[in-house]
């Protein structure tokens, strides 16, 4: 029989599910007591309040991000490396959609997780700098440091915006779902392309293919012609 979580991981557990799916200005400690059947005096007991949540929450979304974001050591990079990130940039988009889509505002109510941040986006900036220039040291981009380093950032900027990006385009209330996210990655993907050498094409074109999403799941009648008057 699995031991029973304790308290405090229910309501960081709790938490999460509830920011993602009703978000965070929306979700207030009472109402995170309440799911998990315990009172707000207990709540208190491990958080003194929801930025002290919040906080915890984002720590465990850094440490995963930094845990997957290295360039391997000991040999050079391969195709499924690209595969690889994609696939961990994805399952932390979607564990952490609440932080992606209510970014400004929790760092705009929280000074000390705002100075947090900057140093974990130029963290990801420098990684992903140096990942991208592994690429170009095993031959499967053709890019210049200059060119890795316009890449870490067109990334983050896409990665950072792209859930807030569609909860506003997409029609009111509705869920955000993983395909939504995926078809994200997918426009990462297609920006980095150009600079993809041609041995490597065939392998971009699978996981290109992998990745292929519609945008019609996030906007259905972008292609409909519009109504007349």
């Amino acid at each position: 029989m699995a031991p029973r979580m304790k308290t405090r991981d229910r309501i960081i557990e709790a938490s999460l599910e509830l920011f993602n799916e009703q978000g965070e200005r929306n979700v207030t400690t009472n109402h995170i007591a309440a799911h998990l059947g315990i009172s707000p005096g207990n709540l208190y007991y491990h958080f003194r309040n929801k930025h002290e949540i919040i906080s915890e929450l984002f720590e465990r979304y850094a440490a995963q991000v930094e845990g997957f974001l290295q360039r391997p050591t000991g040999r050079g990079m391969t195709m499924d490396d690209k595969a690889f990130y994609l696939e961990a940039l994805l399952q932390g988009m979607w564990q952490y959609r609440f932080i992606h889509r209510d970014l400004e505002q929790i760092l705009e109510s929280d000074s000390a997780l705002a100075t947090r941040y900057r140093q974990f986006a130029r963290t990801a900036l420098s990684s992903a700098q140096q990942i991208y220039q592994g690429f170009a040291d095993a031959g499967i981009l053709r890019i210049t440091p200059a060119i890795a380093e316009t890449l870490a950032i067109n990334g983050l900027i896409m990665l950072t915006a792209w859930v807030r990006f569609v909860a506003t385009v997409s029609e009111p209330g509705q869920a955000i779902t993983p395909a939504m996210l995926r078809r994200g990655v997918l426009q990462l993907v297609q920006l980095e392309s150009p600079w993809v050498s041609d041995a490597y094409r065939a392998e971009l074109d699978q996981l290109l293919a992998r990745l292929d999403v519609p945008f019609a799941v996030i906007v259905p009648k972008i292609n409909s012609e519009p109504e007349m008057a």
